[in-house]
């Protein structure tokens, strides 16, 4: 069943949204070659809970740090380690969840590490804004579908692949709720938003194949062909009008 929030909830989504977009913009700062993914890792949790929220992932379905850390071929639910350090050349996708009094706010973004390829500039680039096509899709009397045909469509315009095996969601007093949103589909399909829906639409891009797999270590999901991937994510109040960006931040790789 997909919810419709109310104005008290969506109250309280705006704050811990708020605090998942200030986090990514914290975190920024510390995203050079040499620091370990444990040591973002940690500084995002201290982050979190100082400025009064809980970080969302943790313990979740058994997940052991505060954020998903992915490099490079990694797609998504990288495990923070002190033994990862960050190499010139990277890319490195951050996901990020915080729960404030109950409800919740979910996003995610990938940061260059120093200076990066062109080519995995452009990935970067296509995969942020297929997120914006599709968030512009979400408004009441759409399909479901609607946004997942946009990014399919813009990523795979530019010669990119989309993952088929992980999807945005609902998200609100559970960081994952109905609806699934895939970023793959067919116009007119799919339940019809309405006014009140809260969703995470994120956006899996991949520079080669779409094929993916998970490692032994249970969580992180690399690439089959072990090429770059980029993901981007934002929490969104889907209205009659334009929708509303509840994790709405000031990074943006357009200007790399």
């Amino acid at each position: 069943m997909i919810s419709i929030k109310t104005e008290r909830e969506l109250a309280l989504m705006r704050i811990s949204s708020r605090l998942v977009a200030d986090t990514f913009e914290y975190i920024s700062v510390h995203i050079k070659p040499g620091i370990t993914t444990r040591e973002i890792d940690q500084k995002i949790e201290k982050f979190v809970l100082s400025h009064g929220g809980y970080p969302a992932f943790k313990g979740l379905y058994g997940f052991p740090a505060s954020a998903c850390i992915s490099i490079d071929e990694e797609v998504v639910h990288g495990v923070p380690s002190a033994k990862r350090v960050l190499r010139e050349g990277e890319i490195i996708s951050i996901d990020v969840g915080v729960r404030y009094q109950g409800y919740h706010g979910d996003g995610a973004y990938t940061f260059p590490v120093g200076k990066i390829s062109e080519a995995k500039k452009r990935l970067m680039k296509v995969t942020w804004e297929a997120l914006f096509k599709g968030i512009r899709e979400a408004k009441a009397g759409k399909r479901l579908q609607d946004i997942s045909a946009t990014i399919q469509e813009y990523a795979e315009a530019h010669g990119y692949s989309v993952v088929r095996e992980l999807v945005g969601h609902g998200v609100g007093k559970e960081l994952h709720e109905d609806p699934q949103v895939p970023n793959y589909g067919k116009r007119g399909r799919g339940p019809v938003l309405k006014n009140g829906f809260t969703l995470a639409i994120e956006p899996m891009i991949n520079m080669g194949t779409k094929n993916v797999r998970t490692l032994a270590d249970g969580w992180t999901i690399v690439t089959d062909d072990r090429m770059p991937s980029a993901h981007y994510e934002h929490t969104v109040l889907v209205l009659d009008g334009e929708p509303e960006i509840l994790t709405r931040h000031e990074l943006n790789p357009l200007s790399l």
